[in-house]
């Protein structure tokens, strides 16, 4: 099952979060690195999904090591915004039809964790 894999890193690649839509289960949870609560439902996943398309994956944004399971994945990332370097790991768990169940973001260092914050909060703001 590991084509839930391949259409996410497709998805970030083209830099387009089309996809998502069919690629969440109707009752998605997002896990944030900054809000305490896990934000539950498609709506608001795919808001914050494709909010982090705009703030998190730009030219310097990698995948630089990746665990697969059967129904789950690791994928550790790195990228830099505003001269901070950011490492991070997406946590992906998918259900038999191939959809996203659950999406955790884990980040560091804390300098990065403030600016993905502010940076998320505008964009968030924004599309509301």
């Amino acid at each position: 099952m590991a084509e839930v894999i391949d259409r996410w890193h497709a998805m970030v690649q083209s830099g387009n979060a089309a996809d998502l839509d069919s690629l969440l289960a109707d009752h998605a949870v997002f896990y944030s690195p900054v809000v305490h609560t896990p934000q539950e439902g498609k709506a608001i996943t795919r808001l914050y999904l494709g909010a982090a398309f705009l703030v998190l994956f730009n030219n310097d944004f990698r995948y630089v090591r990746e665990i697969i399971g059967e129904r789950d994945a690791m994928l550790e990332f790195e990228t830099e915004i505003d001269g901070i370097k950011i490492n991070g790991i997406d946590i992906i768990s998918w259900n038999e039809a191939g959809q996203i169940t659950e999406f955790k973001v884990l980040l560091r260092p804390l300098k990065a964790i403030l600016l993905v914050k502010d940076k998320m909060a505008a964009m968030l703001e924004a599309n509301q």
